[in-house]
């Protein structure tokens, strides 16, 4: 099984960062993880490090509720700033909305591989990430 460089998660839970991270550092799947507490950082972020492949997330956790700049602002400028990116990333939205009106737009949007509900178990993370 495939290492994942670098991770990133984009959500303002300090306990679901918190998680995740514990998680994945159990795994062993992943080398590096960035945590950023809304879309904006996130963003600027991919931002600064567009022209160097080895910093960019194969994988982002995207929440859609968060201050500053919500999982779906988010999305609209990552769309934008894509073309720009030495690398492919693989968007999750991870959310604990079951709202359908939520699941189906993301199914619709062509950069989101697609909608996890929280919780998010050990396995649920070790699947995602083996889909790299």
């Amino acid at each position: 099984m495939k290492k994942i460089e670098n991770l990133c998660i984009v959500d303002d839970d300090n306990v679901f960062q918190l998680l995740i991270r514990i998680i994945a550092e159990k795994t062993e799947l992943v080398q590096r993880i960035e945590i950023f507490s809304n879309g904006k950082e996130a963003i600027e972020f991919l931002n600064s490090v567009r022209n160097h492949a080895n910093d960019i997330p194969e994988i982002i956790l995207l929440d859609l509720n968060m201050p500053v700049m919500d999982g779906w602002e988010f999305l609209e400028e990552f769309a934008l700033l894509k073309p720009k990116l030495d690398k492919k990333i693989s968007i999750y939205i991870v959310s604990s909305s079951i709202d359908p009106t939520d699941i189906e737009k993301a199914s619709n949007m062509k950069d989101v591989t697609d909608y996890v509900i929280k919780p998010v178990t050990r396995e649920k993370l070790i699947n995602l990430l083996n889909t790299l």
